[in-house]
């Protein structure tokens, strides 16, 4: 098999003689690159914008500041809509409920919904000690965490039936306020 050598003479390619034979190239004829950002006929592909983690956070500290105790529910022990002036700084489609709940009370998290099934949730400890359960279908306690003050949890989806799911305890010595904010 012969081989080739390059000889001293020869002249290897510079970059001006390799673009000037290379055609340019255009998006022409890709439709995914022509029709970015140009609405679509089709009712499936429409843009649904979910509000991000950040803008929940965001909403559960306005509202948790807008909650002060002479705008705590009335009501104990369920989740229930928050005050107007906190909804209405949450803005779009956002929910925003609070709970108050007695030392040593309990109350059950969010209720799987099927038209959510992306659905996010975060919770805002306003004032007390509370804690997070997390269980399985058995009854049997997966998970445990203390809600830390100033700082917004993210909940993630508690499938399952039965009593499996998401819990709130409060376990300090005090009346417990979280403010859920769910979309």
């Amino acid at each position: 098999m012969p081989q080739s050598t390059l000889s001293s003479t020869a002249v290897l390619p510079t970059s001006e003689t390799v673009t000037a034979r290379t055609p340019g190239v255009s998006p022409e004829g890709i439709g995914d690159v022509v029709d970015a950002g140009r609405r679509s006929g089709y009712a499936h592909l429409g843009e649904r914008r979910l509000p991000t983690l950040g803008r929940l956070a965001a909403a559960a500290r306005g509202a948790a500041a807008l909650v002060g105790p002479t705008l705590w529910p009335a009501r104990r022990g369920h989740w229930q809509p928050a005050p107007r002036a906190a909804r209405r700084h949450a803005g779009g489609r956002l929910r925003v409920t609070a709970v108050v709940l007695e030392p040593n009370d309990l109350v059950s998290g969010s209720a799987p919904r099927s038209a959510r099934a992306r659905g996010m949730e975060v919770l805002y400890l306003v004032s007390g000690r509370a804690h997070l359960i997390t269980s399985a279908p058995d009854g049997q306690v997966r998970s445990a965490s203390e809600l830390a003050a100033d700082r917004v949890r993210v909940v993630g989806a508690a499938g399952g039936s039965g009593r499996s799911g998401h819990f709130l305890v409060n376990t300090g010595d005090e009346v417990a306020v979280v403010v859920r904010v769910t979309a």
